[in-house]
């Protein structure tokens, strides 16, 4: 189980029967708004109120990685395009979609909207 708190720590609990074990996965001191899994669990997207969208390799247990930085807007929500975990749209308050690579963050697509989401 993967969970996030307020002050932007990830969380990771092992649950087996009625024992547990918690491990502080990575802290990016931004309050995580939604946590979303790539199709094959390989790779977890961490979407900030800032706008802000790291990535985290769950079997790498290495820190969280920035990928997105607000630019214009701040992004309301990002998901993985399916099959494979390559790559991840995501909308802005501004009505802006775009398609990103997640190797290293480079936009490939954008589409505005022309509606505030």
């Amino acid at each position: 189980l993967h969970f996030s708190t307020q002050e932007g720590i990830l969380f990771f609990y092992h649950i087996k029967g009625l024992q547990y074990e918690m491990k502080i996965c990575a802290d990016i001191l931004q309050p995580i708004s939604s946590l979303i899994f790539s199709p094959d669990y390989s790779v977890l997207l961490l979407v900030t109120d800032q706008g802000t969208v790291y990535t985290y390799k769950p079997a790498h247990s290495g820190e969280a990685v920035k990928l997105l930085d607000t630019c214009s807007s701040c992004f309301l929500a990002a998901d993985f395009l399916a099959p494979g975990n390559k790559y991840c749209v995501s909308v802005t308050i501004s009505g802006e979609v775009q398609v990103w690579f997640l190797e290293d963050g480079t936009c490939l697509s954008k589409l505005y909207l022309e509606i505030e989401v």
